[in-house]
């Protein structure tokens, strides 16, 4: 090559880089639509961005995070999910089902990657694990009702004269593993009931006082996850001995919880929106179960409640609150 075709091929080949360089970056957009008050949602998003970073996005410069928030009211979430499907975003997280249920109703198109799924298949979000199909996939929390078995099992260990447990659940979810949680009960002597909330939890608790509940099973739901610590307030109050799915609510002040930890999972979701962003279908990456369960005693609650927790359980615990 002579040196006027090098000083040509040189100029070609920076007005190329120029060209590239002029080109306007792809922006993603995640919807993110909660039932939750944003500021209850600041650690699992800050979470989520983090795990976008390990994936070499910059938050807030290629991907932009919409959260929108129904501020725990449940009537208002339809209009929240309608305002972020408008906005057409490459993917849509869900958080439990009671969201995942809402969003799969306006949309079979945007991918849904759900980050708390509860017995998926049943509920009809995938049909399979391993094979979700449709435009849903992600996480789910549980590993199927010996969970819930293993849960109430170390509530009852913790506490072992309870026997009369309340369950406080929300419309429109329904919990899927009811049967396995009340024939663990029974298998142990308890008996239970199921209580809907009703928004006023002054009221709900005294009708579980009525019933003479001596402890209280909770659920992973959205609107009361907002108002754990009105909830852990009243238990105090009550003297309810308490067993939560999520370690924040131990870390709020609840006597014990059992479950993945939320903010791993919001973290880990990331891997499933990278993936969808560089091409795959939601309905070819398969569900994935947590790996681990963590166990969180509250030793303050209870002393509170006048509670001594076997060291059998306080040795199995993952972290202990003193």
């Amino acid at each position: 090559m002579n040196r006027r075709n090098t000083v040509f091929a040189l100029l070609a080949f920076g007005a190329t880089l120029h060209a590239r360089a002029q080109q306007p970056r792809r922006v993603y957009r995640i919807g993110y639509p909660a039932i939750s008050p944003l500021t209850d949602l600041r650690l699992f998003v800050a979470a989520f961005e983090q795990g976008l970073r390990d994936h070499g996005y910059q938050p807030g410069n290629d991907v932009l995070i919409d959260v929108r928030s129904a501020d725990g009211k449940m009537e208002r979430y339809p209009e929240v999910v309608q305002e972020i499907v408008r906005t057409k975003p490459d993917v849509i997280l869900t958080g439990v089902n009671a969201n995942t249920t809402a969003v799969k109703a306006v949309t079979q198109t945007i991918p849904i990657v759900m980050i708390v799924g509860t017995d998926v298949v049943r509920t009809g979000y995938v049909k399979s694990l391993a094979k979700p199909g449709g435009n849903i996939t992600g996480l789910t929390t549980d590993v199927g009702g010996d969970i819930v078995a293993k849960r109430l099992e170390l509530l009852r260990e913790i506490a072992p004269k309870i026997a009369r447990i309340a369950i406080l659940w929300e419309p429109p979810d329904r919990f899927e593993y009811r049967r396995a949680l009340d024939n663990a009960a029974s298998g142990r002597g308890m008996s239970t009931i199921w209580l809907e909330y009703s928004g006023d939890l002054e009221r709900d608790f005294a009708e579980i006082m009525r019933w003479r509940a001596d402890a209280l099973f909770h659920l992973p739901q959205a609107q009361m996850f907002g108002r754990r610590a009105e909830i852990i307030a009243l238990e105090a109050k009550h003297r309810l001995p308490s067993a939560f799915t999520s370690p924040v609510f131990a870390d709020a002040g609840g006597l014990m919880a059992y479950g993945p930890n939320l903010t791993v999972l919001f973290r880990t979701a990331a891997t499933y929106v990278d993936k969808i962003l560089k091409g795959a279908k939601p309905g070819d990456l398969p569900v994935e179960q947590p790996t681990k369960i963590d166990l969180v005693i509250n030793l303050k609650t209870a002393k509170a409640l006048g509670i001594t927790v076997p060291q059998s359980v306080l040795l199995r615990a993952d972290r202990v609150i003193e």
